[in-house]
Formats: C-alpha cells, sequence, structure tokens
C-alpha cells in the first residue's frame, strides 16, 4: 500500500514538473503602459483593410503594375503584377533580407547557391542578405506576388548587370567583402502552403525569422476556437505595427476605431501601434493569415482585467 501511495505521489510530482513553465507561474502583477487617448491615425496609403479586388480593378488596364500597401518606419511591402516574359535583373541588398508570397502565376526565381524554384500560388521565397538573385515570370499568365522588405532598403547590382537610373545619385564601382547570408534560424529558400497544410494537424510556423522582421503563418479552422466573445478587444503592440497577408479562407479582426473586418484571400488588412485587434479564423473552411512585423518577439499587450484604472 505504501509502495503505491508513493509510485502515484511520484508521477503526480513528475506531472506537476513536465507542466508548461506558463502553467507553473504565478499570476502576472499588471504593468503600466502608455496607450495614446485618440486612436492611432491611418497615414496613407495604409488602410485597415486592402482588398486585392480592388487593386485589380484600378490597374485592369495594366499588363505590369505595382501598389505598394504598406511604408512605416519598420516595413515595406508591395502589391506586384508582372506579364509573362518580363522580369527583375540580378541584384542583391547589402543589410536587408526580402520576401515575396506568390498569389498567381508562375514565377522561377535563381537564387545564388540554390537551384532555381518555379514559385506558384501559395508559394513563400525569401533571400537573405548579400545574396544575389533574379525573378522571371514564366508560362503563359500574368503573375501576382506580394513582395516585403525591410523599411528603406537598398538595392545593389553585379557588375554584369545594368542599374537603373536613379535620379540624384550616380552609379560607382564597390567592393564590400560581400558574403551571402546563410538560411538559418528556420528560414528556407522556399516552402509552399497548400503543400505544408497537406500534413494532419497543420496549424502553421514562422516563415521569416530575421532580427528586423518576422513572418507568421496562422492556419486553422474557426471551429476548433472557443465561442466568439464579441467584447474581446484583443491586444496591442506598443512598439510597431502589423499587417496580414490573407493566403487562404477568411479572417475575423475587430479593430479598435475601426470596427469588424472579414477580410478574404489576396486582402491585406493592418493595424498601427497602439491599436487593439484581436484576428481569428473564420468560416467552415480552412483559413490563413502571414502575419507580419518588424520584431522577431513583438510584445502583445492585454488590458489587464480588474486591475486599478487608469493614470
Amino acid at each position: 500500500m505504501k509502495k503505491t501511495i508513493a509510485a502515484v505521489f511520484c508521477l503526480a510530482l513528475l506531472s506537476l514538473l513536465a507542466a508548461p513553465a506558463q502553467q507553473r507561474r504565478a499570476p502576472e502583477q499588471p504593468s503600466w503602459a502608455p496607450k495614446p487617448i485618440e486612436p492611432t491615425k491611418y497615414v496613407p496609403p495604409h488602410k485597415p483593410h486592402t482588398k486585392l479586388a480592388d487593386l485589380k480593378a484600378k490597374h485592369k488596364s495594366d499588363a505590369s503594375w505595382r501598389e505598394t500597401v504598406v511604408v512605416d518606419d519598420h516595413l515595406h511591402a508591395d502589391y506586384v503584377a508582372s506579364a509573362p516574359g518580363t522580369s527583375v535583373s540580378r541584384r542583391f541588398h547589402p543589410d536587408t533580407r526580402e520576401w515575396w508570397i506568390v498569389m498567381d502565376g508562375q514565377l522561377r526565381f535563381e537564387i545564388e547557391g540554390q537551384a532555381p524554384v518555379t514559385a506558384t500560388r501559395g508559394s513563400m521565397v525569401q533571400v537573405p542578405m548579400q545574396t544575389i538573385y533574379s525573378i522571371a515570370t514564366v508560362g503563359d499568365k500574368p503573375a501576382l506576388r506580394f513582395e516585403v522588405n525591410i523599411a528603406r532598403a537598398k538595392t545593389l547590382y553585379p557588375q554584369d548587370a545594368q542599374p537603373p537610373s536613379l535620379p540624384g545619385y550616380r552609379w560607382i564601382p564597390v567592393v564590400l567583402n560581400r558574403q551571402p547570408a546563410p538560411y538559418d534560424r528556420g528560414n528556407q529558400p522556399h516552402i509552399n502552403l497548400f503543400e505544408l497544410a497537406k500534413a494532419p494537424g497543420y496549424r502553421g510556423g514562422r516563415f521569416v525569422h530575421d532580427d528586423r522582421a518576422v513572418a507568421n503563418i496562422i492556419y486553422g479552422y474557426e471551429k476548433d476556437l472557443p465561442p466568439l466573445n464579441p467584447n474581446d478587444r484583443g491586444h496591442y503592440h506598443p512598439e510597431c505595427a502589423e499587417f496580414w497577408l490573407i493566403m487562404r479562407g477568411q479572417i475575423r479582426y475587430p479593430i479598435e476605431g475601426v470596427g469588424v473586418i472579414i477580410a478574404e484571400e489576396g486582402d491585406v488588412v493592418y493595424v498601427p501601434k497602439f491599436t487593439f485587434h484581436a484576428p481569428r479564423w473564420y468560416g467552415p473552411v480552412a483559413s490563413c493569415r502571414l502575419a507580419m512585423n518588424g520584431y522577431p518577439n513583438i510584445a502583445h499587450l492585454f488590458e489587464a482585467q480588474g486591475a486599478p484604472g487608469t493614470h
């Protein structure tokens, strides 16, 4: 009997020790955080909700086009449509990582040190700093990509490539001890959402992990979430805006000062810093959003319940 009691006690102790750290922690004491009295203003070109259908309608007569969607202190993102046969010449960025999400068509990426990749819908491609790459639109239909880089990133060209005219600048030959950065910390040259989603129980993961940016795949079903709480304001970020590219299905966004947005595949949703938001999968089918911001482990500030009033 004593052995049985001892065994049960040991099992209980092992179970307690194996529990996640957050379950064993004492409740966190609330901290004071600044929150503007007036909601943070949207500065053009930023909008709470950029609909891909609207961009396509705006450029319906253009074979190729580029539309800036994000240009803030941390990141720059464009939607880019390219006609068959067009290309992006060989180039590299001296200090920044660039990445792309293919929404339609086919793009052939040639990346220094990697086998060529033909990227299709759902493909996510990235190139680390000082790595030469080129892009060609292949096939018989236009391609559409979402293109992201660090804010104010610069572009350099290898000596065998012709740089474009740049008003106010002249091109000079330089050396910089160029070394293509490695694909480390889980970064990969190419992945495809729809291939990844074939794995049972797939819920996403980190696509880009950089000192100055992240892109997280968040994939799942509304049916797996707790019941909707219409009073849940979610969280906000005090240092950085956040934006999402909807890659599949629909996402529901209650956004402070805006209301509820239902975003669909191809849409972009943007929230400035200090702005409460609470995204969740929406609808009967799988939903996926690619969340992007400028910090590897951005702080999520939730309003403390039952704490003393504001200062």
